[in-house]
């Protein structure tokens, strides 16, 4: 098992750096051929800046990979791959072309031409990188074999999401934690795998201190305790290790620098994308005459309540029914045709920059949630308003992680992840990630029928205590 696991970091390492190499190599032909060429640029570079160039090119192609997840053999499906390959490629060229019009003292502004070869070429290589690597990754290491143990509730979400991996995972059997415990640990001896749902604390952490001894290769699905564990730092008295959880949210320079970059690019967005607003605008009222924009009271930090713009996307209701709009369902008839298109590529959301410019909003943070479903919520799960503890954002770690209509208590996990992990880098590589999301067409449906079901307040108990 161990001298398997190591082969296959070697396997990424090699892919990997053979991906990033071959690249390179196409962008050394196009910088000696057509950018570092003497009769391009009078002042001759010496080898050494040569060096300096192409090697630079290899950090940006890496650093982006790194972001968009693009070293991630066999965790993705083949379309993803596509994407991210296609996201990682498109930035790295972009951020080197305006590097060389620098070097060229912008002689090379209009020279588009060798880049976009340079670009198609790129994905050339890399779509045979992701076809070859995926081949080989399946044939070496097929699906593993779970057992999946679960307890009260019906394990049936769970697993129906796990066979959305099939290629990486497949749940071989299940076993209830109403059986003996010993029958438990003698089944899951069997296997290599195991996977740990919804069972209670005193259960699990026998069953993962038998699985840590056995070494047998262990998921489990994450309570709010764990997720808070994951951010602690340790405090060492003497001869005992405390965990030190902090929870005085963002500090000062962190609260400054945040809002320094909402204000800045809200701004800066909102003057770029007027005309195309205006053209939103324009077809939203000419379909059915009715008004452009929709508000609706939302929750942001600690509690507070306010009124969430958008392009409106459904036909028009009473303002009671405005809390229908909270939960919009797959194929929901009230959607019509212009704002199925806005949903579709998320420009309904373009107003959201007001709200941003205005701060009830930030750019990354926990998206805004209605009172009157967020109340629901919290009856069943009261951990629930731990996400007022951060401003509502346009974009967040649950929507790039999870999915539009993942459940509320993974969301709310996604969502602590969020807070207790929180950094400026994080933010910018979540809005980077984003983009990649908007290519995602289950990123942009409604509330699937067994996804509603388990939204509702009669089934939030069981998610609420997985």
């Amino acid at each position: 098992m161990k001298k398997r696991e190591q082969f296959k970091r070697l396997l990424i390492v090699y892919a990997s750096a053979m991906l990033l190499l071959s690249l390179t190599l196409v962008f050394s032909f196009v910088w000696y051929g057509y950018y570092g060429n003497p009769n391009v640029i009078r002042e001759t570079f010496y080898r050494r800046g040569n060096y300096v160039v192409v090697g630079l090119y290899f950090v940006i192609l890496y650093l982006f990979s790194r972001v968009f997840g693009a070293l991630k053999i066999g965790k993705m499906r083949v379309f993803d791959a596509m994407v991210t390959q296609v996201m990682t490629i498109v930035a790295s060229n972009t951020v080197t072309y305006f590097q060389l019009c620098l070097i060229g003292h912008w002689k090379f502004l209009t020279n588009l031409k060798p880049m976009v070869m340079m670009t198609f070429i790129d994905f050339a290589v890399a779509f045979v990188w992701v076809a070859l690597t995926r081949f080989i990754y399946v044939r070496l290491y097929p699906p593993r074999k779970l057992l999946a143990v679960y307890g009260q509730y019906n394990p049936d979400a769970l697993l129906r999401k796990m066979a959305l991996q099939k290629d990486k995972y497949s749940i071989a059997e299940t076993i209830s934690i109403d059986c003996d415990i010993e029958e438990i640990k003698s089944k899951i001896c069997e296997y290599e795998n195991v996977l740990l749902g919804d069972i209670p604390d005193e259960i699990r952490n026998k069953l993962m201190k038998f699985c840590f001894e056995q070494n047998i290769r262990c998921y489990a699905l994450p309570k709010i305790s764990d997720i808070m564990i994951k951010s602690t730092s340790e405090v060492h008295i003497f001869d005992t290790i405390l965990l030190l959880y902090r929870n005085n949210g963002l500090t000062m320079w962190q609260r400054f620098v945040k809002r320094t970059f909402d204000i800045i690019m809200s701004a800066v967005m909102l003057v770029v994308l007027s005309p195309l607003m205006l053209i939103i605008a324009l077809a939203v009222k000419l379909y059915d005459g009715g008004s452009v924009f929709f508000a609706q009271e939302r929750l942001t930090e600690n509690g507070r309540k306010f009124n969430v713009y958008k392009f409106r996307s459904m036909r028009e209701t009473k303002p009671e029914e405005n809390e229908e709009y909270c939960m919009t369902r797959k194929n929901d008839s009230r959607v019509t045709p212009v704002g199925k298109f806005l949903r579709n590529i998320h420009f309904d959301e373009l107003p959201q920059l007001f709200n941003i410019l205005k701060g009830d909003m930030s750019f990354v943070g926990p998206r805004p949630e209605c009172p009157g479903l967020a109340a629901e919520y919290g009856e069943i799960i009261p951990e629930f308003s731990y996400r007022l503890k951060m401003k509502a954002g346009l974009t967040g770690y649950a929507q790039v992680f999870g999915k539009y209509n993942t459940a509320p208590y993974e969301k709310l996990k996604l969502d602590l992840t969020y807070i207790k992990n929180y950094s400026f880098g994080l933010d910018i590589k979540i809005l980077l990630l984003t983009v990649k999301i908007l290519f995602q067409k289950e990123n942009t449906e409604g509330i699937d029928h067994w996804q509603k079901t388990a939204a509702t307040k009669d089934n939030l108990e069981k998610i609420g205590k997985l």
